[in-house]
Formats: C-alpha cells, structure tokens, sequence
C-alpha cells in the first residue's frame, strides 16, 4: 500500500497511588537493565519498560503492535537516555479500558503514568498512531515535552485520509462494531495482520504481535483507536492555530511509504517541522530499519551529541 503513496504523494510539496508492580528483567536484549511494571492511570493500568539513565526519552508505540516494536532500538537509546516505552492503554499488557480511545484521553492517560513514575518533562519518540498520541501530549503539556519525533504518521484531518487512497485498513478498522470483531477470528490474526505487516515488518519480528493481538479484547481496543479517528481530526483541526506545538518536531516518513508526508501533516500544528526521508525504508521502520532510528534519534534528541565526527548524509537532517 505505502509503496504506492510514496509516489502519489510526491506532489505534495501514557489510582491513587504510583507503580503498581514492577520488575527488573533482560527483556530487551543489550547491556542496560530493563525494569517492568503496571501502573494505575484513569481507566485502569499502563504497562511500561524502564531502561537506562539520563533524560527521560518516551517511546510509544503503533497498531498493530506493541511495545515490543521498540525491542531493536530501545538498547542503544537507553545509553543516552531514561528511556520508557509503554504499551498503550488496551494494547500489549495493559488493561482494557471502556472507553477514551480518542488520542487525547490516550495522551493524558499516558501523561499521568509518566508522572506517576516520577518524571515530569520528557522526549517524546513515536510511531505510527502512538504519534497521534505524541501529538496530543506535546498539544496538552507543552511545558513538559521538549521535542518530539514522530515516524510515519499524519494527523487525522491533514493528511491520514491520503492512505485509503492505497488501503482499506483504516476504513475497516473503523467500521462501527461489531464488524470487524466478527469478521476477523483468532485463527485470521495471522492473515490479516500479516497483510499489513508486509509493507516492512520483517517475518522474524511478527509472531510476538499475532499472540498480542490473539485476544479478542486487544483487537476491539486496536479499532477503537480507529473509530476515534473522526472526533480526532475535528479537534485537531478546531485547535491546530491556537494550540501549534512550539518545541521542536522530527516528521520521518519511510521512503518507500509515507516520505513526505508526515512533515506536510505537522507543519499546520507545529511551529519548527523537520522533515527527514528515511531511505529505502517502508512504514514499520523502528524493526527495519533500526539503525536508522537509533542514529536519528541520537542526532535529534541530544543535539551536539553525536560526537565531532559529522553524521553521514541521511542523518544529517535529523540533527539540530
């Protein structure tokens, strides 16, 4: 599908209390210690990987898939960072809730586990729709985001409608239930989903995603996030001049996918829009192209901190 976007759009110039559990476990693999947990948020719980040391950086994650996409970048990052990567609510292993699926109860949902957590202002990087959610948490509290660098996204209502150009995906999702609960079983998780991890999820990295999303209740959570999508783009476009994101934003899009794109979908909502082309890369780029994600994300994050030695020239934008 995102193949042929790239060429159509070349024309367009995270209780009442804290922690509720929590564990430390290798579950990335790398040489920081990961420390697991739950905590309490309105709605129910978020589940979070803790890693590292440093300026806390935030990951969050897209559909259809989890925290567990961020398990080839998460090691490296956590050298220069207090990096949290957490499941977004319904997703992965934390809870259902009943509702809020709108991208700004997610941020704020979000928001009140990092808090809880201990940290106050953050980074924020982010992929597919946990840019949405990037988006709102660095709308709601800007004072506690310092920039923000989203892969592969647009905003509902500045340019997500562009991909039912080349996919049903979205549209499906967000058809209103019981439709898709009903039409997509356990045994057509791997099928369907499959379809969509094509455009460059590698096979190997797929299987953990097929049991996530196994349970009937995960899936419901995943087309809620898409029928919220309406009530989403009609309040972002209420407030994309009074409320424009005045920290920095990274906007990539995968060569082969969204390119342009994205940077063309923030640069209504944010004052300073970075655009970076990630060559010869599709839409799941956090596991195919890592290395990519990693030194962007160095280059972006901790600006001055790549080392004397200048960046190779497809990182060269990602700096500053």
């Amino acid at each position: 599908m995102y193949r042929t976007l790239a060429s159509v759009l070349a024309a367009l110039a995270l209780l009442t209390g804290c922690a509720t559990t929590s564990t430390t476990a290798p579950a990335v693999p790398g040489p920081a210690a990961t420390e697991q947990g739950t905590v309490a948020v309105e709605g129910g719980t978020i589940h979070y990987t803790r890693a590292g040391s440093g300026p806390p950086l935030l990951l969050l994650h897209g559909w259809p898939q989890t925290s567990h996409e961020w398990h080839k970048t998460l090691p490296e990052l956590a050298r220069d960072h207090t990096v949290i990567a957490v499941d977004l609510p319904g997703l992965g292993e934390s809870s259902v809730p009943a509702g809020g699926y709108d991208k700004a109860t997610t941020a704020r949902r979000v928001h009140e586990a990092v808090q809880r957590l201990g940290f106050r202002e953050v980074a924020i990087l982010a992929h597919d729709i946990g840019g949405m959610v990037g988006y709102y948490y660095a709308r709601d509290f800007p004072t506690e985001v310092s920039r923000l660098m989203v892969i592969e996204i647009p905003l509902p209502g500045l340019g997500l409608d562009k991909i039912n150009e080349v996919s049903w995906h979205i549209l499906f999702n967000s058809t209103p239930a019981p439709v898709p609960e009903q039409l997509i079983d356990d045994e057509d998780v791997p099928t369907y989903l499959g379809h969509i991890y094509g455009y460059g999820l590698p096979p190997e990295d797929r299987e953990p995603y097929y049991r996530a999303y196994a349970d009937p209740a995960r899936r419901h959570a995943g087309y809620e996030y898409y029928r919220a999508f309406r009530a989403d783009a009609e309040d972002i476009l209420r407030n994309a001049a009074a409320k424009r994101l005045p920290m920095p934003v990274l906007a990539a899009g995968g060569e082969q996918a969204l390119g342009a794109l994205v940077a063309a979908s923030f640069r209504p909502v944010a004052r300073d829009v970075r655009e970076v082309i990630v060559p010869g890369s599709e839409h799941f780029i956090p596991e195919q192209n890592p290395r990519f994600v990693i030194d962007c994300a160095r280059a972006f994050f901790t600006p001055g901190g790549a080392g004397a030695t200048p960046p190779r020239p497809e990182i060269a934008a990602c700096a500053g």
